[in-house]
């Protein structure tokens, strides 16, 4: 299926561009007229997707993050958010609810929990060494009529 729209952004993996990539994905997505509540899941499970790549992919450097926003017929949105970083090893071990390889007093090992929540579906493929590619789903539903 081909995307009806799309558009790509690269950052540094600065927490300041967190915000910043939340924000993009939310302007590039207003135009097809989500509802707040939509909006807000969106948002959320981008952010959680971006902090992963900040605080794991790039434990002791500043790396590039690539997100791109594509839009399918059927109001069918994928946000990728994909790393060069160090890769996790064990993926159904990193996505289980409080599992973190860092501080727990400092990171709560929710992040995919909280994606899948607000997803219809979240993909994650990664090679230790080479990266981290997330794929975050979600059909908007139509506003109802008013």
């Amino acid at each position: 299926m081909k995307a009806e729209n799309t558009t790509k952004i690269q950052f540094d993996s600065l927490s300041v561009n967190e915000a910043y990539a939340r924000g993009a994905a939310a302007a590039f997505l207003a135009r097809y007229d989500p509802t707040v509540p939509q909006l807000a899941d969106l948002k959320t499970a981008v952010s959680e997707a971006v902090t992963n790549c900040i605080v794991h992919a790039y434990p002791d450097c500043v790396g590039p993050i690539v997100m791109t926003v594509a839009v399918y017929p059927g109001r069918l949105v994928k946000i990728t958010v994909a790393d060069k970083g160090i890769g996790i090893p064990d993926i159904p071990k990193a996505m289980e609810p409080l599992f973190t390889t860092g501080n727990p007093e400092e990171r709560s090992g929710l992040g995919f929990a909280v994606m899948q929540s607000f997803m219809d579906k979240v993909q994650v493929r990664s090679a230790p060494g080479r990266g981290t590619r997330v794929t975050l789903t979600k059909r908007l539903e139509e506003k109802p009529s008013t």
